[in-house]
């Protein structure tokens, strides 16, 4: 649950936060078979060392840093150190090819490059020989000294971060994100959250495994940080069902490849095991399709019960823990045969639509009303309508002050078909 001053920024909500945690996990990175855990006061601790460092570098406010890294502890540390020291941070996906990461910088023409490792800093190297200066983060968090430790102070119209996105044109465009944009989508994905944990009291756990430099998974990260929530980070997507148990997540948030391989491995794995569980199984999942044509008869609902009693629990359990309260689905149109099968299995599917230009997010499902293949209502102070041509054009303080370099854009668009119920349906993107 989320006490959140609106007051003060977003920045300063977070740090009050992790000051409150002090000594409770807030992060941990599951790597190599082994919890690397930090608590508030520590996490607190390594922004203060990278703020010291960054303090030492002659740079000014506005002045971009790039960062160039793998999810990590210490990847949480530098974007928030990066923001609290004025600076407008340039997250990269660590996976993408080299050239293409220095033609974006080139564009932002970063004062400073931090790197997670020798082999990223060695690849931006080799394709651009006169990059501005490039430090490791063991070198940035190697310090033994006193770091900084005064509250950020951020204005709502102060850039805070330049988000690359190719969208539709194929350009890698630079979107800039200010304080403003920041906090008013925290505050629309924390009262969301709050709906689907009921107000309950202590720490949400949920578990992240896609890219924190990519705008909806780094507003998740923002949103755990600012609850106070427990965050594990899979760090090895080869390890990524074992990390999913071990975390036992109540939420977390996916792209629909994911959940489509989910489900398949469920329908493999139990055909391979056959017996009375796998009998049920298939008996309830044609009862269910049954079910949702409105065509089911007594036997159906006499599998289905049977299913839910024997088999689903166990398959819940054994996919992603018993403490899963929804899976949260963005960045594509979700199967709507992917969204029943996770509902027949009693998990709701909350889908979420944006763009990085819209702070990651224009529509949020409701846990309390989902409806299968949609998207969702618009956020809480936005407003979405259709324009001439009928593409949805989106007002409010999500939308982006404009792209690095090309100037204000008034208005962010993408062409979706009319809902009739208020949410936009995923099948119906162009």
């Amino acid at each position: 649950m989320t006490n959140f001053t609106k007051q003060m920024s977003f920045l300063g909500n977070i740090f009050d936060r992790l000051e409150t945690a002090h000594d409770t996990v807030v992060l941990q990175e599951l790597r190599d078979g082994q919890t690397v855990a930090v608590i508030g006061r520590s996490l607190l601790e390594m922004v203060a060392k990278a703020r010291n460092f960054l303090a030492s570098q002659g740079l000014k406010e506005g002045d971009r840093c790039a960062l160039l890294a793998h999810n990590s502890i210490r990847w949480v540390a530098m974007d928030l150190a990066i923001m609290a020291e004025g600076l407008i941070v340039v997250p990269l996906y660590a996976r993408q090819a080299p050239a293409e990461l220095v033609s974006m910088m080139k564009d932002c023409s970063p004062a400073l490059i931090c790197c997670g490792d020798a082999a990223l800093r060695d690849g931006i190297v080799r394709s651009w020989p006169d990059a501005p200066p490039q430090i490791l983060f063991n070198d940035i968090f190697a310090s033994s000294t006193a770091g900084i430790s005064t509250k950020p102070q951020l204005s709502d119209s102060d850039p805070v971060t330049i988000i690359y996105t190719s969208g539709t044109s194929g350009e890698a465009k630079g979107v800039v994100l200010n304080a403003a944009n920041i906090g008013h989508m925290l505050g629309c994905t924390s009262d969301r959250l709050d709906v689907l944990m009921n107000n309950r009291q202590g720490q949400d756990r949920v578990f992240h495994y896609l890219p924190f430099c990519f705008a909806g998974s780094w507003i998740m990260l923002l949103t755990c940080l600012l609850r106070g929530s427990l965050l594990t980070v899979n760090t090895d997507l080869g390890k990524l069902a074992n990390d999913m148990r071990a975390a036992a997540p109540d939420y977390f948030l996916n792209v629909p490849a994911l959940l489509e391989r989910m489900r398949k491995a469920v329908d493999e794995q139990l055909w391979k095991t056959g017996g009375v569980a796998f009998a049920i199984y298939r008996r309830a999942k044609s009862a269910w399709v049954r079910r949702q044509e409105g065509r089911a008869s007594f036997s159906d609902s006499v599998w289905l019960a049977l299913a839910k009693a024997m088999v689903f629990p166990t398959i819940r359990k054994k996919m992603i823990g018993s403490n899963l309260k929804a899976l949260i689905c963005g960045s594509a149109p979700l199967n709507v045969e992917t969204q029943l099968y996770f509902m027949m299995l009693g998990i709701p599917v909350l889908q979420v639509y944006g763009l990085t230009e819209t702070t990651a997010i224009c529509t949020m499902d409701d846990p309390r009303h989902v409806e299968p293949g949609r998207a969702g209502p618009a956020i809480s102070g936005i407003e979405m309508k259709l324009g001439e041509s009928d593409e949805i054009i989106v007002r409010g303080p999500n939308v982006f002050p404009g792209y690095w370099n090309l100037g204000f854009i008034p208005e962010t668009r993408e062409k979706w078909t009319r809902p009739e119920t208020g949410v936009l349906s995923g099948a119906s993107r162009i």
